[in-house]
């Protein structure tokens, strides 16, 4: 689940990459020349920064192959948003789709229907629950990025005291990996009581409520990680209205605008920032292969990078940060 924050940006690029793209470019074309050829990319859901820069990564990798490149979003991430724009896709018929599953199962039919109609299918950030479907599948290593959201939590609180999970949405492959991931990494430190889980579906107003109901059960609550924006928005709002702020640690997740200005004011103290430029980048490649009648990567997982207050100033983490533009 994204935030659609900055929607005016991503609205703007899609309509420029749109201007540019012919659709309807054909399909089954392995071997032989793709010059010319159009692909679709589907996000996860529009205006969001991580899939902005990923969106980078594809236009500029897809123009080394001569490749033209049309992008349609969902304003939510909802699979009952994103599988029309799917169907519209089959109808244009591209050479391939690059898509970011909004969820594991629902995703499946729809894609199974591109694959009937010859168009290659490349995952992107999230997966599907049945295998075969896509040439390949590039994302980050959720479950690592997790067990580093772990890490970072532990070192914040001094390796001692209660932690809470927020997961942003049951069902999706990115929200889950990173709280197993997590749940994985903090038993290696045996004086923190992980208290659990819970889901605010992408609503920092549930994540405030969550934060506010902790604190009441565990006035001792050290650290929060917020697996997404929202999360980690709504677990700061209840921080402030408890009087907590100062004394509870947040770990978020993602390294847009909207995070980093959260790292800046103090709501989160670390960040665990993604490469969505490089998966963009590599899964463009492996479509390039499939496409050309080469064997794709079946799956690559990039890694993560934790951004402190410190860490933003140097240039290992401007260079983290996500664009708003290409």
């Amino acid at each position: 689940m994204r935030t659609i924050t900055w929607l005016g940006a991503a609205a703007a690029l899609a309509l420029g990459l749109s201007a540019c793209s012919s659709g309807g470019a054909g399909v089954g074309t392995t071997g032989g020349s793709i010059k010319g050829k159009t692909i679709s990319f589907v996000p996860g859901v529009s205006g969001d920064s991580f899939y902005i820069t990923m969106q980078c990564g594809i236009q500029a990798e897809a123009a080394k192959s001569g490749l033209k490149v049309d992008m349609q979003a969902p304003q939510q991430f909802d699979a009952s948003l994103q599988t029309p724009i799917v169907n519209g896709v089959i109808a244009k018929k591209p050479a391939g789709m690059l898509i970011a599953p909004t969820d594991a199962k629902a995703m499946v039919p729809p894609l199974l229907r591109a694959k009937q109609a010859g168009i290659k299918i490349g995952l992107v950030d999230t997966k599907l629950a049945q295998d075969g479907l896509a040439e390949s599948s590039v994302s980050t290593d959720n479950r690592a990025g997790g067990a580093a959201a772990a890490d970072a939590l532990a070192k914040l609180i001094g390796q001692k005291g209660k932690v809470l999970v927020i997961a942003f949405k049951a069902g999706a492959s990115t929200s889950d990996d990173r709280q197993h991931g997590f749940e994985e990494q903090i038993k290696k430190y045996p004086n923190i009581k992980y208290l659990g889980a819970q889901v605010n579906d992408n609503s920092p107003a549930k994540a405030t409520s969550i934060v506010t109901a902790t604190l009441a059960a565990n006035p001792d609550l050290t650290g929060v990680f917020a697996t997404n924006q929202f999360a980690a928005e709504g677990a700061a709002t209840g921080l402030r209205n408890a009087g907590k702020q100062d004394k509870v640690k947040v770990v978020g997740f993602d390294a847009g605008p909207v995070q980093v200005q959260q790292l800046q004011r103090g709501d989160v103290q670390a960040l665990i920032a993604q490469q969505p430029y490089q998966i963009g980048v590599q899964a463009v490649d492996q479509l390039v292969a499939s496409l050309t009648g080469r064997k794709p990567n079946a799956e690559i997982g990039t890694t993560t990078t934790t951004i402190t207050k410190d860490v933003l100033s140097s240039e290992n983490g401007r260079q983290a940060v996500y664009k708003t533009s290409c």
